[in-house]
């Protein structure tokens, strides 16, 4: 079995995909907070823990296989084992396909995170792993109650958003974009990316193509340049630093998992509003 230690979150997390799904030696081996046996000393009688490997193991009898995992590393050290952790399932049904729907699941057993589940695509050429916007369904799972059966639910109330999913990714695929549309889309996509402060990078290298194959104008195309640019960092850019002056920066990895989130859904939402305006 095929797994790598990826390191597109960097220095501040665990992480590990597979072209195959990932057994549990793989998962506790580099994301072991999955198999916390027990709530961090933080949280009240009144929590509901169920371990996520319960989850998974639940999941994989209904077909649903880890293909992506990654864990958070907190500065309190007595978190670690209890730690934010992301993982993404999916189906075999996308083998053969440029694309494949799955499902993201958030939690925690230290009391930062509720479950949370999200519709997402993986896009196979550049292993991109994509979030869907806000228009689609999200899922929070509260640690009370019967946790169990509600977040199993959860994830069969996203995958219904699935067909809704392939039919914008596929909508994005058919509509061509100018240069300045492109530019406008990198140009906001830099204002989600870093606020109001100065960005290093201009919005021509966010909508500059990393591979042959990105070649292309279309919004779907477009959109996963930017995102991969955007969230695997690497970039030379140019900052002001605190006495005005203009230096070399090399843009960072998103390394966080709720700032993944954030970004990765805002971009998606970013993709979707040049879909309408297109067809306005």
């Amino acid at each position: 079995m095929y797994h790598q230690l990826a390191t597109r979150f960097g220095r501040n997390a665990h992480q590990i995909s597979g072209r195959e799904p990932l057994d549990n030696e793989a998962l506790y081996r580099h994301v072991p907070s999955i198999f916390a046996r027990e709530a961090h000393d933080s949280r009240s009688e009144r929590y509901v823990y169920v371990p996520t490997i319960d989850i998974v193991e639940g999941l994989r009898r209904e077909g649903w296989f880890p293909f992506f995992a990654v864990q958070s590393v907190p500065r309190d050290g007595s978190r670690h084992g209890h730690a934010k952790h992301m993982l993404r399932l999916r189906r075999d049904e996308g083998i053969g396909k440029a694309e494949a729907a799955e499902v993201i699941i958030v939690n925690s057993h230290d009391g930062t995170s509720a479950y949370q589940m999200f519709a997402g695509m993986l896009r196979f050429v550049c292993t991109n792993s994509m979030i869907a916007g806000e228009r689609f369904e999200e899922v929070r799972v509260p640690h009370k109650g019967n946790i169990e059966h509600d977040i199993i639910e959860g994830v069969y109330a996203v995958a219904e958003d699935f067909p809704r999913l392939i039919d914008a990714s596929e909508s994005m695929k058919s509509i061509q974009l100018s240069e300045d549309e492109r530019r406008l889309l990198g140009e906001v996509s830099l204002v989600a990316r870093y606020g109001e402060d100065e960005s290093p990078l201009r919005p021509e290298q966010i909508i500059e193509p990393r591979r042959r194959e990105d070649v292309d104008r279309s919004l779907w195309t477009t959109f996963n340049v930017i995102q991969e640019n955007v969230i695997r960092g690497g970039l030379q850019g140019r900052k002001r630093n605190a006495e005005g002056r203009i230096r070399r920066a090399q843009t960072r990895a998103i390394n966080g998992i709720d700032q993944n989130v954030t970004l990765n859904r805002a971009l998606w939402t970013l993709a979707e509003g040049m879909q309408r305006l297109k067809a306005a």
